[in-house]
């Protein structure tokens, strides 16, 4: 094969869907081959061309495709095809394109294709899928790719459930129901009316609530049992109620099936399935002492991380876990800090702002949280507010969640105020969207409380979406904030990568990858009043409130999934090397068809920006 056949051999080889047929193929393929030349602004196709019809490779150059009525609907550039003439783009066929600099094509007969296409399965699905399709069965290949036989990620909590029911009537006496547990070897109990559920009690109960508390064994077990409960559901993953478990602090949960309890699940029912994980962490850390054993805690969760990563988990379940974890080492320093300075003078709320609130931690990031307090506080209840928050920020900094660069932390007296001057901050947000206060969104617009036994933050929560929802300019300078976030595509798709320094030829998968998303559908979550903090919750609320189609939801879900789990991936990889992790990922360590489905993730966030950007004008408030 002579040098230029090698050179289109080998361009082929590194562009999807040609990089999935087997070498000897692509030995031949050159062959088959027709270059041809467009010069700048030339119809292309080729209107009124003759012959058999053809599939353009383009090998250098740039062609803009419209719809009939000239709106833009796709770039193309170096190394993606346009199978117009073939059959193959369904709808698209009707569209029309243009050169917009000199170009220069490889052309392939459609016959050959379609012979392709007989003769290679993988090949035909590329043309036999929608992006959509093809991102969703990407993120599927992501999942099942690095399982290791942990079956959290699959197996049911019905599955988990060994013995029958063992249930006991609201009048059965403590007496009786402890010697129902003994002769069962249960640690829990469920309680029913009739066929309803209405309570459980656990070993623990009838330690602390009976024995200590010097209750007669006599008495019904309706006394000691626990009310408000939380349930879970036959069909559940056993990875998502290890997660309810480990962020409720409980060790069993009531199994349901149609609405009928069917068994309990516990904590000990995981240990046979996967011996290390939040759970365990989380219940290490309510019971620890002091500071030095939260650090040593905390110390675990890189490799809970790389745990998690190993078994299949994505970056949601990673999130969910590691933020809940996070949770429990605030609420326990919380627990210490009170310990220390004594009860607080008035009530308060400790929120979580940043990845943290929104569930989405990975392992040991930077700390952003306030403090809500009460109105009734009086000036001298400051300083024990700002010895807990001293206390918190600064235990938090010690467990490897560092101090917040931009000082968002409740340590800071501006971000360490009574409810009244929460209201009037968020007014004042809204009313006069300035830069900092733009800033400030990504932080603030998504808070969450870890504690708030007065529930003042329901209050401020009201404020802040009741003001947001009625202010359509604030929206649109929230949606122009958003947009400044870009997806790091070029203008003919290829990738913007970083250049020189420490993270050269690489791009940033946080702030061009999982930032834009989580930007954008923040921003329709406050145009539409929604109080869901969780980017996937989001899209799934905005979509039920008519604020993105079904279909633009799902592929938004599917997009933020494959980003985030291959930013997890890439953390794992140097977690397990004992680097520092970070967001960087250079193109090259991923395979052909991951980078295309990386560019397919990356065009459907551009195209919703560009959705978003004209149904709020934001040109004008950039």
């Amino acid at each position: 094969m002579d040098v230029e056949l090698i050179e289109i051999r080998d361009f082929l080889a590194c562009h999807p869907p040609f990089d999935l047929l087997p070498d000897d193929t692509l030995e031949r393929l050159p062959r088959k081959l027709a270059v041809r030349y467009f010069r700048r602004g030339s119809s292309f196709p080729p209107e009124g061309q003759e012959g058999e019809p053809l599939l353009y490779i383009v090998r250098r150059g740039a062609v803009e495709l419209r719809d009939p009525e000239g709106e833009l609907l796709d770039k193309l550039g170096e190394g993606d095809i346009c199978p117009l003439r073939c059959g193959l783009a369904g709808p698209a066929a009707t569209y029309s394109g243009v050169t917009v600099e000199d170009t220069l094509v490889y052309e392939l007969p459609c016959a050959e294709v379609a012979a392709l296409r007989a003769g290679h399965e993988a090949f035909a699905e590329h043309f036999d899928h929608s992006v959509t399709e093809r991102l969703r069965r990407a993120i599927d290949a992501l999942k099942e790719g690095p399982a290791t036989g942990v079956g959290l990620m699959t197996i049911r909590v019905g599955d988990l459930i060994e013995r029958p029911l063992v249930a006991a009537s609201p009048g059965t006496s403590i007496r009786e129901a402890a010697r129902i547990m003994t002769d069962h070897r249960v640690s829990s109990l469920v309680v029913i009316d009739g066929e309803r559920l209405v309570g459980m009690i656990t070993d623990r109960d009838l330690r602390s609530r009976c024995i200590v508390a010097g209750l007669s064994p006599e008495e019904p077990v309706a006394r000691i049992m626990t009310e408000k409960l939380h349930t879970t559901s036959v069909d559940t993953l056993g990875f998502q109620a290890l997660i309810a478990m480990t962020r409720l602090n409980v060790h069993h949960l009531p199994v349901e099936r149609e609405g009928r309890v069917v068994g309990v699940v516990s904590t000990s029912d995981f240990v046979r399935i996967q011996s290390a994980n939040s759970v365990y962490l989380v219940g290490d850390i309510h019971k620890a002492r002091n500071l030095e054993v939260l650090v040593q805690i905390s110390a675990k969760v890189p490799e809970l991380q790389v745990q998690l990563v190993t078994s299949g988990a994505t970056a949601d379940q990673v999130g969910q876990a590691v933020s809940a974890i996070t949770d429990a080492l605030t609420s326990r320093l919380l627990d210490l800090a009170e310990a220390e300075l004594g009860p607080p003078p008035v009530p308060y709320a400790w929120l979580a702002g940043g990845s943290q609130a929104r569930r989405e931690q990975s392992s040991h990031s930077d700390q952003d949280n306030a403090l809500l307090i009460a109105d009734h506080m009086k000036p001298d209840d400051d300083a024990w507010f700002a010895a807990l928050a001293k206390y918190v920020n600064d235990g938090l900094n010690a467990c490897g969640y560092v101090y917040c660069p931009g000082e968002v932390m409740a340590s800071n007296p501006k971000w360490r105020q009574p409810l009244r001057m929460w209201r009037k901050y968020f007014t004042t947000w809204i009313n006069r969207p300035e830069p900092m206060a733009l800033m400030l969104a990504s932080v603030f617009f998504d808070l969450r409380p870890v504690r708030d036994p007065e529930g003042m933050f329901e209050e401020l929560q009201e404020h802040i979406l009741e003001n947001s929802r009625a202010n359509r300019i604030f929206i649109a300078y929230m949606a122009a904030n958003a947009l400044k976030h870009q997806p790091p595509l070029g203008f003919f798709r290829n990738f913007v990568l970083i250049h020189g320094g420490e993270h050269n030829h690489t791009f940033d998968l946080k702030h061009r990858g999982t930032v834009p998303i989580i930007d954008l559908v923040r921003v329709h979550a406050l145009a539409a009043g929604l109080p869901q903090v969780n980017t996937l919750e989001r899209i799934e609320a905005v979509a039920a409130h008519g604020g993105l189609s079904r279909e633009g939801a799902a592929n938004l879900s599917d997009a933020l999934e494959f980003i985030a789990t291959l930013r997890i991936r890439h953390q794992g990889k140097q977690l397990r090397g004992g680097e520092a992790a970070d967001n960087f990922l250079a193109p090259d360590t991923l395979s052909p068809l991951e980078r295309g489905h990386l560019r397919d993730a990356f065009l459907l966030i551009a195209g919703l920006q560009a959705s978003l950007g004209q149904r709020y004008q934001t040109g004008r408030f950039s």
